[in-house]
């Protein structure tokens, strides 16, 4: 449904036109064609015999003729060329189409891990809240009881409205990421929106194999190239072509009309039919010929240099998408390890305030401790599933359909 896939599908139909178009000119070219002549001075000519001269008039006041012509080639250079290409610009449309397909799925899969990130986030924010609520509720009491000062009750109000502003904007935050995946998916603003989201999926197939190897023909943007440097030498051999002669036939059929009377002058027709073959060769055209042959060889070695440059770019590509993957991957088992370490503290912690071992303050601050890693694990799981999509975007290994 997105807006560019669709253009992408309808540029390769436009392409199948074109291609039709070109290949067209094999078939025969039929032409129907009229015209009527006022001979306003008709033509005198001087006929002299035994030295008397006398001066006839040729034709007649009025002529019309029409006339239907079929020509057919048989030897052309431009439509070799374009019967040669047209395999290769069929290509060449469907890999634009495959590479707008894959940045698609690109896109929309982080878009969606982004909003199953955030919706985790309110989770984690509406639990915090729960527990500030309930410390709020049991500092209230101890402070009306004379068990301890203001500044419990104060720091519970605080962490409490902080909590309460983090649950406002990861919200409306969530409502531009919904936009945003309705705008990359093609879905119509005026449209419910919802999404089946299972938080258990995103750790499922996070792991990939590191020691992967690339191969650069995986790559549609190399495989357009590639494509490219096809059609570019087809290009050099058509004005190679250009030397050979072109031979084409016609047969025309004409009804005449001739009658120095308007009137009379499609009473009766003069028929006539001519059959031929035209062989035209192309002798010299100055250096022409020579420049647009060199030319295309230049452009052929053009583009053999960004076939090199970017095979160095996917390498780079690739390089950097695994680097990030593994230290993404790292920092995903340490905040992993960390959250569970830091429910630990909070609940002995808890514990031990609860028993009036600890202050508010240390229980305070392994609340912030637990809410903190808890998020930075899911930070690091987002960061982790959307560089495994740069990887398998840098190895070609994202398939389309």
């Amino acid at each position: 449904n997105r807006p560019g896939v669709k253009q992408s599908q309808i540029d390769e139909e436009i392409g199948e036109r074109d291609i039709k178009s070109a290949l067209s000119g094999w078939f025969p070219q039929i032409s129907g064609n009229a015209n009527y002549n006022n001979n306003l001075k008709q033509q005198v000519n001087a006929l002299t015999t035994n030295g008397e001269t006398n001066y006839i008039t040729f034709g007649t006041k009025h002529t019309s003729a029409l006339t239907l012509q079929a020509d057919q080639q048989f030897l052309n250079a431009g439509l070799i060329q374009a019967s040669k290409a047209s395999k290769y610009y069929r290509q060449q449309y469907k890999q634009s189409t495959e590479n707008t397909k894959i940045n698609t799925v690109v896109d929309v899969s982080k878009a969606y891990f982004d909003i199953l990130t955030s919706g985790e986030q309110l989770n984690i924010i509406n639990e915090n809240i729960a527990r500030l609520e309930k410390q709020l509720k049991d500092a209230s009491a101890q402070y009306e009881q004379g068990l301890v000062d203001k500044t419990d009750f104060q720091r519970a109000q605080i962490s409490l409205s902080n909590s309460k502003a983090d649950k406002k904007r990861t919200e409306e935050l969530l409502k531009y990421k919904y936009a945003y995946l309705k705008e990359i998916i093609g879905y119509g603003t005026d449209k419910d929106f919802s999404l089946n989201l299972k938080s258990d999926s995103m750790e499922q197939g996070i792991l990939i194999d590191t020691n992967a190897q690339q191969a650069y023909e995986n790559r549609v943007e190399y495989r357009l190239l590639q494509t490219q440097k096809q059609l570019q030498h087809l290009n050099t051999s058509y004005n190679k072509w250009s030397y050979l002669p072109s031979i084409s036939g016609f047969i025309n059929y004409s009804y005449n009309y001739l009658n120095n009377d308007f009137s009379n002058l499609y009473d009766k027709s003069f028929p006539s039919s001519v059959f031929g073959l035209k062989l035209s060769v192309p002798i010299f055209q100055g250096t022409k010929r020579i420049q647009e042959i060199r030319k295309s060889e230049l452009q052929e070695k053009r583009i053999d240099l960004d076939l090199l440059n970017t095979k160095n770019q996917i390498n780079t590509q690739y390089e950097q998408a695994m680097a990030t993957y593994k230290a993404n991957l790292n920092d995903w088992k340490t905040a992993r390890s960390n959250v569970d370490i830091s429910r630990q503290v909070y609940n002995t912690i808890k514990l031990q305030y609860d028993e009036g071992i600890k202050t508010y303050l240390d229980l305070m601050t392994s609340e912030t401790d637990l809410r903190t890693a808890q998020l930075n694990y899911l930070n690091s799981l987002y960061s982790l599933l959307s560089s495994k999509l740069d990887v398998q975007q840098a190895l070609g290994t994202i398939i389309v359909n």
